[in-house]
């Protein structure tokens, strides 16, 4: 319950809005929610979802909360910004040391070797301009081409629509971002929500409450170890199954510029990048969602949001010094809600 009296109407909005996804998220995603068959063919573990909660921050000082937000669920592409963040430590570690370098130039593995993939850089697939083709893990690449997420659930997608030069299109492509993931695994060599645990979590509190699946299939071998390579998403099971409070530590410290503490866990260049407008996109970042161009009508237009499907938003509004955590809003619902808690704390 808000602690903050002027919250009380956002916070009842939000609870008011409770996401369309059905309790039962496999059977959700089994119906062919994102894709018909056999695309929509679930390879990694999902989990029933629990009732709506979420909380509002302002300068780390919890102002209001609802539901139980230790309630730990899957929480779809939220996954892709802590990618981001992982990317960051591994520019932080000089794994990576420019982003405009082709990414075959440290990964050969075969998947950027034809003509088309050689000429992706880091930035490319930071962005989701890549253009990369393939398949990973049984999942191709075409079917999320044409993917239109302002129709999700509806829109056709699928297409296996000419391809463009990398850097020259954008979208929003499950499987390119799966792509990511699975580079940033061979540069760490250690599986990502190890370095997320020890690199990001640990150092701002969080707790060991979450847990990061793979696919099943989604093994791969690392100096002769067998590692799961973990998804930006739940699109096809797996991924990130965490509560609000740890989504909150994580918004404060992209907040925060990466800092935490007097110590720097994420490099301040690295947020100030993430958060910059992709050219194709000015509502898109390094695999975060921004608010410049007004993608969100209702809501500050300095707001920042890592998002996922069926309702679960981390939103950072930097002028306010506000991080908030809604798990299972309905979508529509959220610029209002921005607006709302904005107009409380403005």
């Amino acid at each position: 319950m808000p602690n903050h009296p002027a919250l009380a109407e956002a916070v009842a909005f939000a609870e008011a809005h409770e996401s369309p996804f059905p309790r039962d998220l496999r059977a959700h995603l089994e119906s062919g929610h994102f894709d018909p068959p056999p695309h929509n063919a679930v390879i990694g573990p999902v989990f029933a979802r629990g009732a709506p909660n979420g909380l509002i921050e302002r300068r780390g000082e919890r102002l209001a909360s609802w539901g139980d937000t230790r309630q730990a669920d899957m929480t779809f592409s939220v996954a892709k910004s802590y990618l981001s963040l992982l990317a960051g430590i591994a520019w932080a570690d000089r794994l990576i040391t420019d982003l405009d370098e082709p990414v075959r130039q440290k990964i050969q593995d075969g998947g950027f070797e034809s003509d088309q993939n050689a000429g992706i850089t880091w930035r490319h697939l930071l962005t989701n301009t890549s253009e990369w083709e393939g398949e990973l893990f049984g999942k191709s690449d075409v079917i999320d081409r044409g993917r239109d997420l302002a129709r999700e659930g509806s829109g056709p997608k699928g297409i296996a629509r000419p391809l463009q030069a990398p850097g020259t299109h954008w979208e929003y492509n499950d499987v390119r971002v799966n792509r990511l993931s699975l580079c940033l695994l061979r540069l760490f060599r250690r599986p990502l929500p190890e370095i997320f645990a020890e690199r990001i979590m640990d150092p701002i509190g969080g707790s060991r409450d979450w847990v990061w699946y793979a696919y099943d299939n989604a093994i791969v071998e690392v100096d002769g170890m067998r590692l799961p390579s973990v998804p930006g998403g739940t699109h096809w099971g797996g991924g990130m199954r965490i509560h609000a409070e740890d989504q909150a530590l994580v918004g404060r410290l992209v907040l925060q510029r990466g800092e935490w503490g007097g110590r720097q866990v994420v490099p301040a260049e690295w947020i100030d990048w993430s958060l910059a407008p992709c050219p194709l996109n000015p509502s898109y970042g390094f695999l975060w969602w921004l608010n410049g161009a007004g993608r969100q009508a209702e809501a500050p237009r300095d707001s920042v949001f890592a998002q996922g499907a069926g309702g679960n938003y981390t939103w950072i509004w930097p002028k306010g010094e506000v991080v908030a955590v809604l798990r299972w809003v309905d979508p529509d619902a959220l610029g209002r809600f921005c607006a709302m808690v904005a107009k409380a704390l403005g």
